[in-house]
């Protein structure tokens, strides 16, 4: 089931990827890498947990293994040129296979699990922002993720703490992606960029039509900013705590902007 906070502000959470549920039938397909589920946005909603109020969030509880709601439902790869994982990721992202051989879902299950868990989400997501701006004449969605640092298959490096994703500029007004490009830049000790590896995923840009009132802004931190970055993935409360400081600065910017 969708999980959904309602808030009387024009700022919407999108929640995609910090859900652990993994259906029965599903689980018994995976293989030991699959199982350890090690590709959650871990603690995503714990972290943005009232930060500001009157915020609206989505979340769906369901793995980003089982099916991804932050890709294209149409199966289109999000970044043509680069490894990256599918609707129904068949590896992790070390490029680790994560299914038993021979039980790699085909065309029908994937069918299945577009219309069982990725339509609901979005359904629910639509709703919601349709309803902030039917009360405001706008809404704001900033879509919460989290990845490892240090991730060879899909990127060379250590990826800076905050990145930031319009769609080079496509998914929202300018000024939103100031705002959020300032605060990220003025946030002592850490290192941010604005649409480098990370643009924004299908969510972003699918919801991102500024001329409709509609403005979508990703936001991809490194988890190193906040946890560990292996099992059992442990929260650092200091380092959060200091984090939290940020991201409310970065949320109550966003709930108080207003087109001009």
């Amino acid at each position: 089931m969708i999980e959904v906070t309602r808030g009387d502000s024009p700022l919407v959470l999108g929640l995609p990827h910090t859900g652990t549920d993994v259906p029965a039938d599903v689980l018994a397909t995976f293989n030991e890498t699959g199982r350890a589920l090690a590709d959650t946005d871990w603690h995503i909603h714990r972290l943005y947990d009232g930060l500001v109020d009157g915020v609206t969030s989505v979340r769906t509880p369901v793995h980003r293994y089982v099916i991804d709601v932050n890709r294209d439902p149409g199966g289109n790869s999000l970044y043509p040129v680069q490894n990256t994982t599918t609707l129904c990721p068949l590896t992790d992202f070390d490029g680790q296979g994560i299914y038993k051989i021979g039980m790699e879902p085909g065309a029908a299950e994937i069918a299945s699990r577009r219309e069982r868990f990725h339509k609901p989400y979005h359904v629910a997501l639509a709703a919601e922002l349709d309803r902030v701006r039917g009360l405001h004449g706008f809404a704001l969605l900033y879509d919460c993720h989290s990845i490892r640092s240090g991730i060879p298959f899909l990127f060379d490096g250590t990826l800076p703490d905050f990145n930031t994703g319009t769609n080079s500029g496509e998914t929202c007004d300018p000024a939103i992606e100031a705002l959020v490009v300032d605060r990220c830049a003025s946030a002592e000790g850490y290192t941010s960029v604005l649409n480098g590896r990370f643009k924004g995923g299908w969510t972003t840009r699918n919801y991102g039509r500024p001329h409709e009132g509609f403005h979508a802004i990703q936001m991809e931190l490194a988890q190193s900013t906040y946890c560990e970055e292996q099992a059992p993935w442990a929260w650092d409360t200091a380092k959060a705590d200091h984090l939290r400081k940020h991201l409310r600065a970065i949320l109550t910017d966003l709930k108080n902007w207003s087109p001009a």
